[in-house]
């Protein structure tokens, strides 16, 4: 499944307005920025797209020298399992 970046989504689907899965971010300040939401239809749930997801923002976050604050329950779950990995971007 493609990822697409608009603005502060990561989404997959056709339409950015209504995705079958997003992650949105927020920016804070200009070094970091706040996981705050994911969502994953029904028809995509249990495929691991939300990890795909994660992955992405992860990516995004690396290449441009960013921190993270995950909020998103999910994100900060996933990102505190296996926080020495995600050492460098969480804050």
């Amino acid at each position: 499944m493609e990822i697409k970046k608009l603005n502060e989504k990561f989404y997959i689907g056709d339409n950015s307005e209504e995705p079958l899965a997003e992650m949105t971010i927020v920016m804070n300040g200009t070094k970091q920025f706040i996981i705050d939401h994911t969502m994953v239809s029904d028809e995509l749930r249990g495929e691991g797209i939300g990890d795909q997801l994660l992955a992405e923002v992860v990516k995004y976050a690396r290449e441009n020298s960013l921190q993270v604050i995950p909020l998103c329950p999910f994100a900060k779950a996933r990102l505190e399992r296996d926080k020495e990995l995600y050492k460098d971007i969480l804050i």
